[in-house]
């Protein structure tokens, strides 16, 4: 599986990967997942945002009491090979191996591949699972644009999907009673620890963070006959922002980067009439991310620019009882993470869907990036620990239905 998903997207000249959402790339890759899961006898479905679920058994026969695992197949620009297909791939792994143990589950048990996780295109993070949970009005989803103008009901259509269809999808999460996502650590703490201990740890919580556009005013000019003196460029603005957000998030005990500008006209020889900065901010603490962003509003404000939130996630603890079973399952010594990263899984706990997550540890400590990596010997030990909780959360009827997901 995972040499199928290697040429997928993947960029020569700097052996990244770009998995944009309602590309042909994304087209490829929910192929892929169709075929993995016909091999395996699976049902497969979509729900009304696109995102994909093959089940083994019928959840409808049991609504609220599917056990889910799985993640995404999508990347940033230039990303790092594991961050989402290794908790897909590793889901179809499970599927494997507690068939080769003659396990029939009790509770059906799916597998999903969430559509436009990293928000790549469109700007919206965990846009899959946002809009089916309602955490995305459908019609800002559907105006949301890429860099070049194209919306996602534009991109929609070009695919042969109707934009209309999108919306929150209730039938579709009633069939869900827990939800454990595996994924790549996008840090270094677990290669921090014993190494015969830690090349799995049970994620905790997802740290609050939001991403914001800011927009910056300038006046276009010739580069060689405007006096320095003169001109109104909003690079400097821009740039001004960027050291003004690095200082932010040093005096409140966060993080902010800007990984994403845009200049316009976007000439060399002109000077910039606006600039347009990606900010994304995320700490602990929710209190010291607002009062990140606060700051830097009050900075923007002073420029003549506009600051708009385009997404806010708060602080997102995992269900407290799954951690528990898992850490049971697992043992006592698996090391419990928090993380600064997104996940969908994040999406479902607010959603109320009891959810956890298994990190898998990464040597490099770096993600988003093509140094992104994973020993496999430590994929196959992430497989094994996920097979345990899937076979111990799938072997009984588990919680009721009024209690398992939301209603």
């Amino acid at each position: 599986m995972w040499d199928d998903l290697h040429p997928v997207g993947r960029v020569a000249s700097t052996g990244g990967y770009r998995r944009f959402a309602l590309t042909g790339e994304d087209h490829t890759l929910h192929e892929w997942f169709a075929e993995q899961s016909v091999r395996r006898g699976l049902d497969l479905t979509s729900d009304r945002m696109g995102n994909q679920w093959a089940w083994w058994g019928n959840p409808d026969e049991a609504p609220g009491q599917g056990v889910v695992i799985g993640s995404h197949l999508d990347s940033v620009p230039d990303g790092g090979a594991y961050d989402g297909p290794l908790g897909v791939v590793s889901a179809f792994a499970v599927i494997d191996a507690l068939r080769e143990q003659g396990f029939a589950p009790d509770r059906p048990l799916g597998v999903v591949n969430f559509v436009d996780e990293e928000g790549a295109r469109f700007g919206v993070a965990c846009a899959g699972s946002r809009v089916i949970t309602g955490a995305l009005d459908a019609d800002r989803a559907r105006g949301l644009a890429d860099v070049d103008g194209v919306t996602m009901a534009e991109a929609l259509r070009a695919a042969g999907r109707d934009p209309h269809e999108i919306g929150r999808d209730d039938e579709t999460l009633r069939r869900v009673g827990c939800f454990v996502e595996l994924h790549v650590e996008q840090g270094r703490a677990l290669a921090d620890l014993d190494p015969e201990t830690s090349a799995v740890a049970i994620g905790t919580n997802i740290w609050p963070h939001g991403r914001w556009r800011i927009d910056l005013p300038g006046m276009a000019n010739h580069a060689g006959t405007t006096r320095l003196e003169d001109r109104q460029d909003a690079t400097l603005l821009a740039a001004e922002l960027v050291l003004a957000a690095r200082a932010e998030a040093q005096r409140h005990a966060t993080v902010a980067t800007v990984g994403k500008l845009r200049l316009e006209p976007g000439g060399v020889n002109a000077i910039a009439s606006h600039a347009t900065v990606w900010l994304d901010s995320r700490g602990p603490v929710e209190a010291d991310v607002r009062a990140t962003v606060a700051a830097l509003s009050d900075e923007t404000a002073q420029r003549g620019g506009t600051i708009v939130e385009e997404s806010w996630t708060p602080t997102t603890a995992f269900d407290a009882g799954l951690v528990s079973q898992l850490r049971q399952v697992l043992g006592d010594e698996v090391p419990l993470l928090g993380t600064g990263a997104g996940h969908d899984a994040g999406i479902l706990a607010t959603a109320g869907v009891p959810t956890a997550m298994l990190f898998v540890r990464n040597p490099t400590g770096v993600s988003h990036s093509p140094e992104e990596f994973a020993e496999q010997d430590d994929c196959h030990r992430g497989v094994a620990a996920l097979t345990k909780v899937v076979q111990d959360l799938a072997a009984g009827a588990g919680s009721s239905p009024d209690q398992a997901g939301p209603s």
